[in-house]
């Protein structure tokens, strides 16, 4: 909250069962006392809100002082609901599985009018994108191939909607040789692995415009979670949690996590643009992928792709 430009909220202390907590501070905020005197407490303070961030069962004592604070008129709100309103991300560090599985599963299970509108509005973005591939693609070529020796074209395996494998194709950005000795590694902001032209392609981020193709034969959306390679999917599952949820929807050409983040090439970056994803799929409608698209241009017309 204290991150916001323009703060909705002043947080006055917390409540904390934890008897060594008692008369102590939380981020420089004091511990006002108990869970069974919540209401008393609010009521000294002048709270209007109450936000409860338990991640694991509520007991019978805060369950009914949370139920007596709504009946005196003070807002009951869950913290992962609030910080998804505040952020635009889904906490998955403070969340419970039961609470996040029932949005992760209905993520994939959207009406037809909107399966139907998110299909139209790929196929006429590949149809525009497949012209201007016709028009630069030779040039790129082009530059390509005078910049550095090897292949125009760049295929990589990436996991699709369930984990299922379907080989992405991009402009070659890097030197052909980029992983010859490391194996699949995370490409960094300033990587010396980037050729001179590769650098200007994903700046404007024409490196992708060959995932048309991707796009026409259904592997991915234009708006979506970016498809992750399998390597990378395997270890970071064992490092953040829910990270398999982004695979329940098909993923995309860009997405939320892409024009609210900064490039990132870390297990920490990793799991704020799942934050940021798990946020796209509980909330995905036509209104949020204009959003993103409108964005998207933002940041190709400015130069800010990398």
């Amino acid at each position: 909250m204290r991150e916001q430009a323009n703060p909705e909220f002043e947080v006055l202390g917390f409540i904390d069962d934890d008897e060594a907590k008692q008369g102590g501070s939380v981020d420089e905020l004091p511990v006002l006392g108990r869970g069974c005197d919540l209401l008393s407490i609010a009521q000294r303070v002048g709270a209007d809100t109450v936000i409860y961030a338990v991640t694991h069962q509520l007991s019978r004592t805060m369950f009914q002082a949370l139920l007596d604070c709504q009946a005196a008129g003070l807002a009951v709100v869950r913290m992962p609901t609030l910080y998804e309103a505040l952020t635009g991300r889904v906490p998955v560090e403070h969340v419970r599985s039961d609470w996040l599985l029932p949005d992760a599963i209905e993520g994939g299970q959207t009406p037809l009018f909107y399966r139907l509108m998110v299909r139209m509005m790929d196929l006429a973005f590949a149809l525009s994108a497949g012209v201007l591939l016709v028009v630069l693609g030779p040039l790129i070529a082009l530059l390509i191939k005078l910049d550095s020796p090897g292949p125009v074209f760049y295929r990589q395996v990436r996991s699709g909607r369930g984990g299922l494998p379907f080989e992405l194709i991009k402009f070659r950005s890097m030197r052909a040789d980029a992983e010859a000795t490391g194996g699949a590694q995370w490409a960094t902001e300033d990587d010396p692995r980037i050729t001179r032209v590769g650098r200007w392609l994903r700046r404007m981020r024409l490196d992708e415009l060959p995932q048309v193709l991707n796009i026409l034969r259904g592997d991915i959306h234009l708006i979506g979670p970016r498809p992750e390679r399998p390597e990378f999917i395997a270890r970071l599952e064992k490092e953040i949690p829910f990270y398999r949820a982004r695979l329940a929807v098909k993923p995309g050409l860009t997405g939320w996590a892409q024009v609210k983040y900064r490039y990132g090439s870390t297990v920490e970056d990793a799991r704020v643009k799942l934050e940021y994803d798990l946020y796209y799929i509980k909330n995905r409608s036509l209104a949020l992928d204009l959003q993103i698209l409108l964005q998207t241009i933002g940041v190709m017309l400015t130069l800010k792709g990398t």
